[in-house]
Formats: structure tokens, C-alpha cells, sequence
């Protein structure tokens, strides 16, 4: 709560408030302010401090002001339309209803690209010391390990360190993980073989390999919506024509992509098809083979983020294992299950896209950090990370429990059948705005508009299920939330 002192203003104190979270990024360009009276209300002061407030932030060129709309963020980006000249706008095809329409009218209408680099700031504010429940990893007491230090001691004993030092290391990547991860792919019936491997600094950077090589700007990718919000964000920034595909319980609506491949004639498929990312979902062994027979017909191909393999059964359908890594390419990596600061990721591509994507990995980075592969193909071949998986997926089916019940009881309803990490949940208002009041809790969520390739209202939020199982958060929500209602 504001507090009036000798030192600084409640005006100041409010302006000084927001200016630090649209600076952070935690107030996304686009995002709209409280009304003037909300705002009084919520931060209990004056209607007249507030007014003064926003002319503060006006002044300092954070909002704008759009009449009879009220106060919003400012894209400072949008003064540099970098990218304009590269990326003509899409004419509107079919009908007003369609996907395809839509997608191609917002293509040619949206007021500003997002903004990739605000969006990563913003995951990694820390807002306070409290579980936040709209971050995308584990607590760090989840992963605090003994196996890990030991795998660094033991591959830079002796010379081992020196040898690190004064060479680059294997283009490709550590040989001895590429065949740790060519037995553990075929545990899920991927077979890989390690010359089709090629590590990466985290699955992120194994996308983006893959964007750089089979893409150029201006060409078109399907992306599953709801979906990970930076891959949205990478992929514009990369100058990519986004097509956003409903994700459904069973897989991406078919019928959407047809018309898409119809219409736009796309190159890529990124898909997240097991616990996808918010929702939950499993891709069902149907809907991979008809996506399959319609990758095959249109002759594009697809990028599948197996980014929480560790926590799904291994039986869960996936479209590498089904296709053979023909038109497919595997991507995955650790952060999630194993060690965030490590960076280690990797791609599994088909025999003749290796040397492409491998040349355009050099371009970026040379290689990749020879001395965490070595130790992370220790602990793969130590079983320690078949143990540590085994725990955390104990730990979290705990978690979800805990948290769903909590959720319940606290009004939410589930928007997808509860699994993985994420919790994809109806509030019953507008996450957006409940997102600003939340941090005035010291609490960050993640709002459902993060999730879409157009930013709109939604009463949606993703929830980690590893960080909400505690009641105090649930009290504040409700508190909040019910005061929206």
C-alpha cells in the first residue's frame, strides 16, 4: 500500500510504481493502465493523485493517452519499424468467419509487432521471494541436486579442464551425449542415430536453428494457439508470417492447417504435442497420422518441442517416432527436468537437413559448451537423471493435487483436464487486468493473452502447479478477483 513520507509524494510513489513495471516489461507495450478511478480505488488514494500520476508517466513518454479509451503502455519500439519494408501485409482471403481470414487480417492490421525481448524480461523478473505462480520452471529447491556438482567434478578432473579450455570442442556437440541421447530417444521409439544429433545452447536455440535454416522472412508457420508465448514473439521478431492453429484436446484442428496450407502455403508446423504448453494436452495417435498425411501432401515440415518429455509417460505419441525423422525434426533439452543455468539442449533432424542445420549452429555459436555435455552424458549414463525425473514427476503429481483442489475451492474451473506442469484455468475475469492488481501482491501471473499470436482480452491463465499449491496465494486471488467480479 502507498504510504505518503517526506521523501517522495503518493503521486510519486504511484508514477515510480508503474514506470518500474513498464520498464521491467512486466506491463507489456499495448497493456491498458486501470481507469483513474479503478486505479484510486485499488491503490486506496485520490483520484486527483492518480491523474497526476498518469501525467507523470505521460510526460516520461511510458503511456499514451487514446481518447475515451483511457491510458496505455507504449510500444517505444514502434518509432523503428525495423521490419516494415521486409514484411509486405497479407490481403484478407476467404470469409469473415475463417481462420484464415482472421489470421491474414490481423496480419495486415495489427498496430505493433511483439515484442520478443519483452516478453523474456518479463519471465525473469523476480517480483518478490514468494512461488510465483505464472513462472514456467520448478522451484529451485526442486533441482538442487548432489548428482550435478559430482558430473562437473568428474569430467574436469586431471587434464580434463585444461583440454576444455584450449580447443572449441566438437561442432555437433560432446560425441559421448550425442549416443547418451541417441539410447534415451529410442527409449520413446525416436530413433536417432548420434550423427543426426546436434546440441544446442537450450531447446530455444534448437528452435531458432531450425527457424534460420528452413526459413527466410516473410514465409509463413503455423504455430499451435494457445501456445508458448516467446515462440510467438521469436518467430515475428524473425520477420515470420504467423498462422496460429487452435490446439484441441486431441491435437491441432486439421481442418484450420488445411485451410492455411491452401491459402498461405506455410514451410513449418511448430507443435508442442505432448503437455503442450498451457493447456496440458497429448497429441492422440489419429491426429498425428492425419497431420503426418498433411505434411506429406503440402510438403512442410515440423518441429516437434518435446521440451517436458521428463515428466510424460513414454508411451505418449510422438510425431518423430511415427514419421521416422523424415519430415520432422526433434527438439528437446534439460532446463525444465534438470538445471536452468546449464543450457543444454539438442535437435534430432533428418539425415540430409543435419549439414544445414548444423553450418547455420556454427554461424551462431561455433559450438557448444564441451564441459556441461560431458557432464550431463555422465549423469545420463549414471542413471541420475532417470532418478531425478522419476522424483520430480512424484513430486508434482503431489503438486497438481494439492493445487487443483485449492483451485477449485477458490472458484477457477479447469479450462483442459489438469497434466504436466501447467494448469490451464478460467478465473472468471480478465487475467489481463487481474495481472496488474496481482502484483500489486507481489505475485506474477501468467495471463491467457500471453498464449495467443493476437493479444485480446481472456478470463484464462496458466497456473504452475509446482508454485500454487500453497493457500496463501489462492486468498489473495480470491480477494482480488471476487472485487473484478
Amino acid at each position: 500500500m502507498l504510504m505518503k513520507t517526506a521523501a517522495q509524494s503518493l503521486t510519486e510513489q504511484l508514477s515510480a510504481r508503474f514506470a518500474e513495471r513498464i520498464r521491467g516489461r512486466l506491463l507489456a507495450p499495448g497493456a491498458r493502465l486501470p481507469s483513474v478511478r479503478q486505479c484510486a480505488q485499488q491503490q486506496g488514494v485520490s483520484v486527483s493523485t492518480v491523474v497526476a500520476a498518469y501525467d507523470q508517466l505521460l510526460a516520461q513518454g511510458l503511456v499514451e493517452a487514446r481518447k475515451n479509451r483511457g491510458f496505455f503502455v507504449r510500444d517505444v519500439t514502434a518509432a523503428f519499424p525495423a521490419r516494415s519494408a521486409s514484411r509486405p501485409a497479407a490481403a484478407p482471403t476467404g470469409t469473415p468467419d475463417s481462420p484464415v481470414w482472421s489470421t491474414s487480417a490481423w496480419m495486415a492490421t495489427r498496430q505493433a509487432p511483439v515484442d520478443a525481448s519483452a516478453l523474456i524480461r518479463g519471465m525473469f523478473h523476480r517480483v518478490s521471494n514468494k512461488p510465483q505462480p505464472g513462472m514456467g520452471v520448478f522451484p529451485p529447491e526442486w533441482l538442487d541436486t548432489s548428482f550435478l556438482p559430482a558430473a562437473v567434478r568428474k569430467v574436469t578432473s586431471g587434464s580434463a579442464l585444461r583440454d576444455f579450455s584450449l580447443s572449441y570442442g566438437e561442432p555437433m556437440g560432446d560425441s559421448g551425449l550425442r549416443r547418451a541421447l541417441s539410447q534415451k530417444l529410442g527409449v520413446l521409439n525416436v530413433h536417432a542415430a548420434p550423427e543426426q544429433i546436434i546440441t544446442s545452447v537450450g531447446a530455444t536455440h534448437a528452435l531458432d536453428i531450425v527457424s534460420r535454416t528452413l526459413l527466410r522472412a516473410g514465409d509463413c508457420v503455423m504455430v499451435e494457439e494457445p501456445g508458448w508465448a516467446v515462440e510467438f514473439a521469436r518467430l515475428d521478431a524473425m520477420g515470420m508470417r504467423i498462422l496460429p492453429v487452435p490446439r484441441r484436446a486431441d491435437g491441432p484442428d486439421l481442418e484450420v492447417m488445411a485451410r492455411y496450407c491452401e491459402a498461405h502455403a506455410p514451410k513449418l508446423f511448430v507443435s508442442v504435442s505432448v503437455l503442450h504448453n498451457p493447456t496440458g494436452y497429448c497429441l492422440t495417435p489419429g491426429s498425428a497420422h492425419r497431420l503426418l498425411q498433411l505434411a506429406n501432401t503440402h510438403n512442410f515440415h515440423i518441429v516437434e518441442d518435446d521440451t517436458y518429455s521428463h515428466l510424460a509417460p513414454e508411451h505418449a505419441t510422438r510425431l518423430c517416432a511415427l514419421d521416422g525423422l523424415q519430415r520432422t525434426i526433434y527438439v528437446s533439452g534439460f532446463a525444465k527436468i534438470l538445471a536452468p543455468g546449464w543450457r543444454v539442449g539438442f535437435m534430432a533432424a533428418p539425415p540430409d537437413l543435419v549439414q544445414r542445420l548444423l553450418d547455420t549452429k556454427l554461424l551462431g555459436t561455433l559450438t557448444t559448451p564441451a564441459l556441461l555435455e560431458k557432464a550431463l552424458a555422465w549423469c545420463i549414463d549414471q542413471g541420475q537423471l532417470r532418478r531425478h525425473a522419476e522424483r520430480i514427476r512424484t513430486q508434482l503429481a503431489a503438486a497438481r493435487a494439492r493445487s487443483v483442489k485449492l483451485a477449485l475451492a477458490h472458484g477457477c474451473s479447469f479450462a483442459a483436464e489438469p497434466a504436466g506442469l501447467f494448469g490451464w484455468v478460467d478465473t472468471g475475469v480478465d487475467t489481463d487486468a487481474l495481472a496488474q492488481r496481482m502484483l500489486d501482491e507481489a505475485y506474477l501471473i501468467a495471463p491467457g493473452a500471453l498464449f495467443h499470436a493476437v493479444r485480446t482480452p481472456t478470463t484464462l491463465m496458466r497456473i504452475n502447479f509446482a508454485t500454487t499449491q500453497e493457500a496463501a496465494f489462492w486468498k489473495v486471488f480470491a480477494r482480488l478477483r471476487n472485487a473484478m467480479l
